[in-house]
């Protein structure tokens, strides 16, 4: 009989008495410890997965944002575009977890909707910073984190930054494709209006991309990022209304009406608009 394969004898750690291992270095007792099912419901533990899984996601786009946004303020294009599109895939991998969350059928979600009270992935502050590192911003959004001062006071100073969309178009600016002032100065804690003179500096760039081949690429990496965005949005949307129909949001709002609006949000209004325009 052959002798079973044994790792140590291929270098393999095996003993992990004081050293650090996979699960010390993960803190998975903390990770794989935080689901609680508040009912005996078979798939409330999907639920409660896929909406943590999908907050780990979005805690790395954060990352990423911020650390892209840095970068296009210090002029550092390549390093910007490498995160740009790692957060266009965290989008592909949310995008993902909805066809899991599709499995659940609308008579197994009422089993344990009642247990979520007025909680709703409409409160997630990780969600409501994306939107607002990206430009979408709107003050009345943060009263939903008054009862939590430190993620209020993290929201409400993210306003005080410019988004990454401001950045970029400093950016285009700075290297010689004009932007008016009005845009450049403006109060960035404000919703961002759509201009058609930025629609024209796109269509400049547009127009001539090996000339202005950084700011072309982008532009490109700008629209990638909001394409998967959308994605998830359109997703977010059909799920929901796949497993409660046109009800009541367990937050308050009008479901899938509310979600259906937001599909018109635009994060980077000119680059869109601009392909009618070439």
């Amino acid at each position: 009989m052959k002798k079973p394969f044994d790792p140590a004898e291929d270098g393999a750690e095996m003993a992990f008495d004081g050293r650090m291992s996979y699960g010390d270095y993960l803190r998975l007792d903390a990770v794989l410890g935080a689901q609680h099912p508040l009912s005996d419901a078979h798939d409330e533990m999907l639920f409660i997965i896929q909406h943590q899984t999908s907050e780990l996601w979005m805690k790395l786009a954060i990352h990423e944002v911020t650390a892209a946004r840095r970068a296009l303020a210090a002029g550092q294009l390549r390093p910007a575009f490498k995160m740009l599109t790692r957060v266009a895939r965290i989008f592909e991998q949310l995008n993902n977890a909805w066809d899991v969350l599709r499995t659940m059928t609308p008579s197994e979600y009422t089993q344990f909707r009642d247990q979520l009270g007025q909680s709703s992935g409409f409160q997630s502050h990780q969600y409501r910073m994306i939107e607002f590192a990206l430009g979408n911003r709107n003050k009345a959004m943060l009263r939903p984190h008054a009862h939590r001062a430190e993620i209020h006071a993290a929201l409400a100073q993210e306003l005080t930054h410019p988004s990454l969309y401001d950045v970029a178009l400093r950016l285009l600016d700075e290297r010689g494709v004009a932007v008016p002032d009005h845009v450049i100065t403006r109060d960035v804690s404000q919703p961002y209006t759509p201009d058609d003179a930025v629609e024209d500096a796109w269509k400049t760039v547009y127009s001539d991309p090996e000339r202005y081949w950084g700011l072309y690429e982008l532009a490109e990496k700008l629209v990638d990022l909001e394409d998967y965005f959308r994605r998830w949005r359109f997703n977010h949307v059909t799920t929901v209304e796949r497993i409660i129909g046109f009800k009541r949001g367990t937050g308050g709002t009008s479901g899938v009406a509310y979600l259906k609006r937001m599909l018109a949000t635009e994060l980077f209004p000119e680059l869109w608009h601009v392909r009618t325009a070439l």
